[in-house]
C-alpha cells in the first residue's frame, strides 16, 4: 500500500505513531525527547484524532517521576496511555516501570536514548539509559532510523495490547530524534487496519472501577512473592512471537520486512558485528562496501533486545561465522561485559564461536565506516575483550588502532555543511532545504545538526546529504562537495576546509567585497583553495538581512545563496519554493515581514560573487594565538583543541577522573562572535554603572584607578575623572572586552544618559582603535576599587570584579545579570549548588568555566547533581559547612584548653575567632 513521503525528524516519527494508538498522555520535557511531548500536545489542541476518532488528552506534569505516576494511574484505571522521555527522566519513572510491568499494564514508552549523568552531564545519545531499565519487565525494541522508528513504533503500540508487556520503543537521542530523513509515513488508516480492538476490550475490562470492584494488591509476604513474580514468565516467553507477528503484518501493508534480528552481509561470512540503534546502519553501510570488495563480513541488527530470543537469534546468524564482535553504547563499570555482549555469550554458550565486547559511540561520539572496519580488522588482529573504538585510550589502553581510512558514501550523494552561528537561523533555513528538496523532489534528503555547549551564539554545524537512494550514512559528513561559512569569525579557529573535495563550492558570508575577501583567510585556506581548484564566493549576508530590517537573522539571503551555487535542484524553482515557504512560515506574523524576507531573496540573489582565486598568496589573515604557552596545562592540552573542534583527539589520561575542571577558562575563548560591539563614549558619561549591572556576559566592567597605575597605559587607553568623592584623585573608566561581547545591545539599553554613553561599532573597528589591547591593561589593574561608592549601591557593586564572566548563555540574557551580582557581593566566599538547566549548562559546560577567582585566588565553588534535587544538594553542602565548621570550632577549643604548642599571639588569636564564632 503506498503512503505519503514526509521529511521528518525521529522524534516526529515516534509522536505521530503514538498519538494514534494513545488516549491520555502524560509528560514531562527532557531533551532530546521534549519534542514528541511538545508535538502531542499541539496536535491535540489542532484537534487531531487518533484511530480511535478522539483527541489525546496530555497533562504536563512536575517531573519525570510524576509523569510516570500518571501513566501508572491512567493505566490502572484503563486508559491507553504513553509518555515520552530519555536519561535520568527515564531512571526517574523506574519505580513505576517496575509496578506497571508488575501489574502487566500495556503501555509504550517512547524514549529518546540518552547518556546517563555520571562525571558529567550530557544531553547526547547512547543507550545508558534503556540499558538501566531492562530489568524493569519493560520490552526494549530499538529502532536504527527515522524510518525504523515510525515502523516499529507502531509494532510496539500493536504488540503490547496483545502480549500484556509494556514496552519501550527508543532509537538514539539526537542522531535519530533529531535527525531528518526523507520517510514514509505510515497513515492511520493503516494503523487502524492493523490494529486488534479485541486486545483493548480485555485491557479495560482489567481496569479498576467501582462497577465491578477490586483490589490491586497492596503487599505480599515471603511466603508467596517468589511465586507471584513467576507467573508472568509465560508472557514474556509468548512476546518475541507476537512481536514478529505484527512485523509481518506490518509488512504485508508497507512492504518493509523487520524481524526480531536481522542479518546483513556475506552468506558465508566468518566475521560479524551485532549491535542496535543508529550505529546500524552505519555498520550495514560498511559491510555492503566490504562485501563488495570481497570481503566475508556481516552484521546483525538487533530489533527486540527484551525478551531477548535465544532461538530467532541463532537463527540470524550465518552457519560461516567464526568470530563475533558485539558493540554497547553503554559503559557499565566493574562489570565483565555490557549487557548486549553477556546476552549475546550466554545465547551462544557450547558454540564454537569467539566473542568479545567492546564500547562506542558514548554520547554520540562519532562512530564511522572506518571504525568499523576497524573492528574487523580488529577481529582478526589481537581480538581482544573490553575494547574501545573511536577513542584514544593511554591509560587503560583498551582502544583499538585505526588502520585505514575508507569512504563508503554513495558516489550519487551530494553533501554540504553550514558553518553556523546560534541564532542567525542557519539551523532553521537548512532545515527548510531538506524540506524543500524532500517535498518537491523524488531526491532522499537527511540533515543533521551539530550544536556546541553555548546557548544562542554557540557555533553550529548543519551536515545535509541529498541523493538519488535511501541515505544511510548515521555519522557526520567528512567529505564535502559544497561548505558554507556562516560567520568570519570562524576563520583560523576552525578547519572548515577540511574534506571539501576537489573542484568543490566554498561560500563565506564577510563584509569584505569580493575584490578583497581572499586576504581575509589564513594561509592554510588559501593554500587550499588553491591546491583544490575550490570555487570560491562571497555575500554580505548581514548587510542584505539589516537593510531589509531582519537584523542578524542571514538565514533567508545564505539559503538563496545555497541553492544558486550547490545546484542540487533548479535554482529558478528553488527560489519560488523558498518564497512559498516564507509565504507559510511568516504569513501569521504579517505581510511585512513575508515582504522582508522575499526582499532578502532578491537581494541575496544580486550580491553573490565569485571570488578571482589567484594562483600564489600574498597576503593572509593570522589569527591571534588563543592560549599562550605558558598557559597551564589544562588549557594546553584540553581547552585548545576542543576550542578548534578537535576534542576527539584528546586522550583518556588528560581527562579529569571525576569531572572536576580548573575555573576561569572562558577569558582564554575570545570568540570574537559580534559583528558591532559597544563603544563607550566618555565624554556622554555619568559614571552610573547601570551598563555594568545590566550587561548578562561581564564585558562591561568600570575601574576607579590611581593615576601612578596608568604610567603605562597603552595610547588608546582613555579615562577620565572620577565622580566619587575620593580623596585620591581616581581616574574612571569603562573597559568593553569586545572579543568576548555577544552584541545584544543590553548596555546600551539601559544607559540613562540624556545622549548614550555607549554606541556601536563594527567589531574590526574596535580591534583597530586598540580595544583588545585595552582589555588585557584592564585586566590587570587593581580590582575592587571602591573609594567614595558604597558596595551597597548600584555603582559601588559595579567597581567589584565579577567572578562569573563571558559565559555561554543566550545574548542578552536576563538570568546571567543576577549570577554575576551574586559573584560581585560573595564570590569569594560561595559554595554553589547549582540545578540542572540553562544556568547549569553556561555555568559549567566541559572544559571552559565562567565562574572565575579574585587575584588572590579565591572564588566560587561550583557543582551540580541532577534536575530535580537541587534543593537536597544544596542542603547537603550545607550540612556539611556546618559539621566542617563545628570540627574546627571543637579543635580550636580542644587547643585552648589544652594549651600544648600554643603561642600566647595565637592563643589570642583563637580567643578572637571563638569571639567572633559566637557573635555570628
Amino acid at each position: 500500500m503506498s503512503q505519503k513521503m514526509v521529511t521528518i525528524t525521529g522524534n516526529t516519527a515516534a509522536a505521530h505513531v503514538a498519538c494514534a494508538f494513545s488516549e491520555v498522555a502524560a509528560i514531562y520535557p527532557i531533551t532530546p525527547s521534549s519534542d514528541m511531548g511538545e508535538m502531542a500536545d499541539t496536535w491535540a489542541s489542532q484537534g487531531l484524532k487518533n484511530i480511535f476518532g478522539k483527541s489525546v488528552d496530555v497533562m504536563e506534569m512536575q517531573s519525570e517521576a510524576g509523569a510516570a505516576g500518571a501513566v501508572h494511574g491512567s493505566l490502572s484505571a484503563g486508559a491507553l496511555t504513553t509518555t515520552f522521555t530519555a536519561s535520568q527522566g527515564l531512571l526517574l519513572m523506574i519505580p513505576n516501570m517496575h509496578k506497571i510491568a508488575g501489574e502487566m499494564l500495556p503501555t509504550v514508552f517512547h524514549v529518546s536514548a540518552r547518556s546517563l549523568a555520571c562525571q558529567a552531564l550530557s544531553i547526547f545519545g547512547d543507550h545508558s539509559d534503556v540499558m538501566s531499565c531492562r530489568n524493569t519487565g519493560f520490552a526494549l525494541l530499538g529502532a536504527a532510523s527515522v524510518q525504523e522508528e515510525m515502523d516499529l513504533a507502531i509494532v510496539s503500540h500493536l504488540a503490547t495490547l496483545k502480549s500484556l508487556v509494556p514496552f519501550v520503543s527508543f532509537f538514539d537521542g539526537f542522531r535519530t530524534s533529531h535527525e531528518i530523513q526523507k520517510i514514509e509515513e505510515i497513515s492511520y488508516e493503516v494503523m487502524a487496519e492493523l490494529f486488534e480492538p479485541e486486545y483493548v476490550t480485555q485491557f479495560k475490562n482489567r481496569a479498576l472501577k467501582p462497577e465491578t470492584p477490586f483490589v490491586k494488591v497492596g503487599a505480599q509476604n515471603p511466603d508467596v512473592y517468589f511465586q507471584g513474580r513467576e507467573t508472568v514468565n509465560k508472557y514474556y516467553i509468548a512476546t518475541p512471537a507476537i512481536v514478529q507477528g505484527y512485523m509481518d503484518a506490518l509488512a504485508a501493508k508497507i512492504g518493509r520486512q523487520y524481524h526480531l534480528f536481522d542479518y546483513v552481509g556475506a552468506p558465508d561470512a566468518e566475521k560479524i558485528i551485532i549491535a542496535i540503534g543508529s550505529s546500524c546502519e552505519t555498520i550495514e553501510e560498511t559491510v555492503d562496501y566490504l562485501v563488495a570488495k570481497g570481503e566475508k563480513v556481516g552484521a546483525i541488527k538487533v530489533r527486540l533486545y527484551r525478551p531477548f530470543s535465544v532461538e530467532a537469534f541463532i537463527d540470524a546468524i550465518p552457519a560461516s561465522c567464526e568470530k563475533i564482535a558485539v558493540l554497547d553504547r553503554t559503559k557499565e563499570p566493574g562489570s565483565i561485559g555490557e549487557p548486549l555482549y553477556m546476552d549475546v555469550v550466554a545465547s551462544l554458550a557450547g558454540k564454537d564461536i569467539k566473542v568479545i565486547g567492546g564500547r562506542y559511540g558514548l554520547s554520540s561520539k562519532e562512530f564511522t565506516p572506518t571504525m568499523v572496519n576497524a573492528v574487523f580488522d580488529h577481529l582478526d588482529g589481537a581480538c581482544f575483550h573490553g575494547f574501545t573504538v573511536g577513542i584514544n585510550d593511554d591509560v587503560t589502553n583498551t582502544s583499538i588502532d585505526i588502520k585505514e581510512e575508507i569512504d563508503t558514501a554513495d558516489a550519487d550523494t551530494t553533501c554540504c555543511m553550514f558553518w553556523g552561528l546560534g541564532s542567525d537561523g542557519t539551523v532553521g533555513a537548512n532545515k527548510n532545504s531538506i524540506k524543500i528538496i524532500g517535498d518537491n523532489t523524488d531526491m532522499y534528503a537527511q540533515g543533521y545538526f551539530v550544536y556546541d555547549s553555548k546557548k544562542s551564539y554557540g557555533i553550529t554545524i548543519s551536515h545535509l546529504r541529498f541523493g538519488t537512494k535511501p541515505i544511510k550514512s548515521t555519522y557526520l559528513i567528512n567529505s564535502s562537495d559544497f561548505v558554507a561559512c556562516h560567520n568570519s569569525a570562524y576563520i583560523g579557529r576552525y578547519d572548515m576546509l577540511r574534506g571539501l573535495k576537489k573542484g568543490g563550492t566554498f561560500l563565506l558570508n564577510s563584509e569584505h567585497p569580493a575584490s578583497e575577501v581572499f586576504d581575509t583567510l589564513t594561509e592554510e585556506m588559501q593554500r587550499y583553495i588553491i591546491d583544490n581548484d575550490i570555487k570560491f564566493h562571497t555575500i554580505d549576508a548581514l548587510e542584505i538581512a539589516e537593510s531589509v530590517g531582519l537584523g542578524n537573522r542571514i538565514n533567508t539571503v545564505m539559503q538563496v545563496a545555497f541553492f544558486k551555487l550547490a545546484n542540487i535542484i533548479d535554482p529558478d524553482q528553488a527560489i519560488e519554493y523558498i518564497k512559498k515557504a516564507i509565504k507559510k512560515t511568516f504569513a501569521v506574523k504579517g505581510e511585512d515581514i513575508v515582504k522582508m524576507n522575499w526582499a532578502a531573496v532578491d537581494a541575496g540573489l544580486d550580491a553573490l560573487e565569485e571570488v578571482s582565486v589567484p594562483s600564489t598568496i600574498t597576503k593572509s589573515f593570522k589569527p591571534k594565538q588563543l592560549i599562550k604557552d605558558d598557559a597551564i596545562d589544562f588549557a594546553k592540552e584540553v581547552i585548545k583543541p576542543v576550542m578548534h573542534l578537535e576534542g576527539d583527539d584528546i586522550p583518556v589520561s588528560k581527562m579529569s577522573i571525576d569531572g572536576a575542571v580548573p575555573s576561569g577558562t572562558t577569558s582564554l575563548e575570545k570568540r570574537g562572535i559580534a559583528p558591532h560591539v559597544p563603544q563607550w563614549l566618555s565624554d556622554k558619561c555619568i559614571q552610573c554603572n547601570q551598563c555594568v549591572m545590566a550587561c548578562p556576559h561581564a564585558v562591561i566592567r568600570a575601574k576607579q584607578i590611581a593615576p601612578a597605575d596608568l604610567a603605562d597605559k597603552p595610547a588608546a587607553f582613555a579615562t577620565v575623572k572620577s565622580k566619587t568623592k575620593n580623596d585620591k584623585d581616581l581616574d574612571y573608566k569603562i573597559q568593553v572586552y569586545v572579543e568576548d561581547c555577544t552584541g545584544c545591545g543590553v548596555c546600551v539599553d539601559v544607559c540613562p544618559a540624556k545622549e548614550k554613553a555607549l554606541a556601536f561599532q563594527p567589531l574590526d573597528d574596535a580591534r583597530n582603535a586598540g580595544e583588545t589591547q585595552n582589555a588585557e591593561y584592564f585586566e590587570a589593574l587593581p580590582d575592587n576599587v571602591l573609594d567614595g561608592a558604597a558596595e551597597t549601591t548600584v555603582k559601588g557593586i559595579g567597581f567589584k570584579k565579577p567572578l562569573f564572566e563571558f559565559s555561554g548563555a543566550c545574548a542578552g540574557c536576563g538570568e546571567t545579570p543576577y549570577v554575576k551580582l551574586a559573584t560581585q557581593i560573595a564570590g569569594d566566599r560561595m559554595i554553589v549548588a547549582n540545578a540542572t538547566g540553562c544556568s547549569s549548562i553556561y555555568g559549567g559546560t566541559f572544559p571552559t568555566i565562567p565562574y572565575c577567582k579574585t587575584k588572590a585566588g579565591r572564588g566560587p565553588a561550583w557543582a551540580n547533581s541532577l534536575f530535580e534535587d537541587n534543593a537536597e544538594y544544596g542542603l547537603g553542602m550545607r550540612l556539611a559547612v556546618d559539621k566542617n565548621r563545628e570540627l574546627l570550632k571543637h579543635n580550636v577549643e580542644k587547643l585552648l584548653e589544652d594549651g600544648e604548642g600554643a603561642t600566647p599571639e595565637l592563643k589570642t588569636a583563637l580567643e578572637k575567632a571563638l569571639e567572633l564564632w559566637s557573635a555570628k
